[in-house]
C-alpha cells in the first residue's frame, strides 16, 4: 500500500570531510580567512532532514552552529506535508522579524556541489527532550512560564503577514480530516474508536477562522527550552497556511504531554494561561472549548501516522525498530480519544 506520510529518500550521504572542508569555505567567505569548522556532529532526530552541530573559530572565537541539510544533500520529492530547506530558511527569517525566538539564518545554500541543499543557523543552547524538561528541576522555573512564553510565540507566529511569506501547502481542518480519514480507510483496518473520532469530528466542525502562518509541528521535541523558559522554535518543516487553533491544539495533544496528563499544555501548563498570553500578544480571543476539536483532531492524526509507521515496518519499507515502537502507540491515541470524547459528551 501507499506510504503518504514517509515517502522513499534516495540520496548521497556525503563523507564529514567533505561536509568540513564545504563548511570553512562557506565560513571563509563570510567571516574571512583563517576560519576553521571542527567538532562536526550528526545529531538525532529530523524525520526527513539532516541536522549537524559544528563550531566555527572565527576572529578570534568559537560559534556554534548548526547545519541543517537534506539527506545526503539532495532534497528528493517528499509529501506535499514537508517544505523544502530554503523555504524553511526563509520562515525563520519572517519569524525573526517577528521576534518569535528562532535561531538566526547564517547561509543558505541552494545547489553547494559539497552540500547541496542546506541553510546554517546558530545553535541555541537548550533542552528539546520532552521528558527531561518535565522532570529535571533545572527546568522547574522554565515549566513556571512556558505557557504563556508559548502563547506569545504562538502569536508571532500567526501575526506574519501571508503576503510576504513563500508560496506554502494550504490545509484546514476538513481538508486535514478527509486526507488523514483516506490514509485510515486504506489500510482496511477497522479500529471502532477512530470511526468514532472521525464521525463526531466530522458531526462537530467549528466554523473556520481566518487563515495565518502555521508552524505545523508546535511541540515539546521542537521547543528548545532552557532554565528561563522558551529559548527557540525549531523545524519549520511541516509549516503551512491554516487554521491557528491547529497549532495550540497540536501542543495540547496528550502523546506530547510524555506522561504529565494533568497539564493540557505540553505537559508543563494550563490552557487558560496561554490562550491568555496568545490574545494579550495580538492573537484572537478563544476559550478552552476553541481547542477541544482540534485536539481531538490531532490525537486521531498521530493516531493514524502511528498506523502508517507500523505498517512501514511490517511492510519492510523502513524496518527500523523506531517505526515498530511508534507503531505501537495507536492504542495509546485510542485512550487519549475516549478520554477526549468522554470529556465533550460531559460539557455538552
Amino acid at each position: 500500500m501507499a506510504r503518504p506520510f514517509f515517502p522513499a529518500i534516495v540520496a548521497k550521504m556525503g563523507s564529514n570531510e567533505q561536509i568540513t572542508s564545504a563548511l570553512e569555505a562557506w565560513a571563509t567567505a563570510k567571516f574571512g580567512s583563517g576560519n576553521k569548522v571542527s567538532g562536526l556532529k550528526r545529531l538525532s532526530g529530523g524525520a526527513s532532514q539532516e541536522t549537524w552541530a559544528f563550531d566555527v573559530s572565527a576572529n578570534g572565537q568559537e560559534m556554534p552552529m548548526i547545519l541543517r541539510r537534506a539527506p545526503g544533500g539532495v532534497e528528493a520529492a517528499r509529501s506535499s506535508q514537508a517544505i523544502g530547506l530554503a523555504m524553511e530558511a526563509s520562515l525563520l527569517t519572517n519569524a525573526a522579524k517577528a521576534r518569535v525566538p528562532v535561531p538566526p539564518v547564517l547561509g543558505v545554500f541552494e545547489n553547494d556541489p559539497e552540500l547541496g541543499q542546506a541553510f546554517v543557523m546558530d545553535r541555541i543552547n537548550g533542552e528539546t527532550l520532552g521528558r527531561k524538561i518535565l522532570r529535571d528541576e533545572e527546568f522547574s522555573g522554565a515549566r513556571e512560564v512556558l505557557a504563556r512564553q508559548c502563547g506569545e510565540a504562538l502569536a508571532g507566529i500567526h501575526s506574519i503577514p501571508l503576503d510576504t511569506l513563500p508560496e506554502l501547502p494550504v490545509s484546514d481542518g476538513i481538508s486535514q480530516l478527509e486526507k488523514y480519514e483516506s490514509i485510515y480507510r486504506a489500510f482496511n483496518l477497522p479500529r471502532p474508536v477512530f470511526e468514532l473520532a472521525i464521525s463526531w469530528l466530522k458531526a462537530n466542525a467549528p466554523a473556520a477562522l481566518p487563515v495565518v502562518l502555521v508552524h505545523g509541528d508546535f511541540r515539546l521535541g521542537n521547543l528548545m527550552v532552557s532554565e528561563k523558559g522558551l529559548a527557540s522554535v525549531l523545524d519549520w518543516e511541516l509549516a503551512h497556511i491554516g487554521d491557528p487553533r491547529e497549532d495550540i491544539a497540536w501542543l495540547c495533544v496528550n502523546s506530547w504531554r510524555f506522561g504529565h496528563a494533568d497539564k493540557r499544555v505540553g505537559g508543563f501548563g494550563d490552557l487558560p494561561d496561554l490562550l491568555d498570553a496568545y490574545a494579550a500578544a495580538g492573537g484572537p480571543q478563544l476559550s478552552p472549548r476553541d481547542i477541544d476539536w482540534w485536539e481531538m483532531m490531532g490525537s486521531l492524526k498521530w493516531g493514524i501516522m502511528c498506523m502508517t509507521m507500523y505498517e512501514a515496518f511490517r511492510s519492510g519499507a523502513d524496518p527500523s525498530v523506531e517505526r515498530a515502537a511508534i507503531g505501537r502507540r495507536v492504542s495509546e491515541t485510542e485512550i487519549d480519544l475516549v478520554n477526549l470524547l468522554e470529556g465533550v459528551r460531559q460539557d455538552a
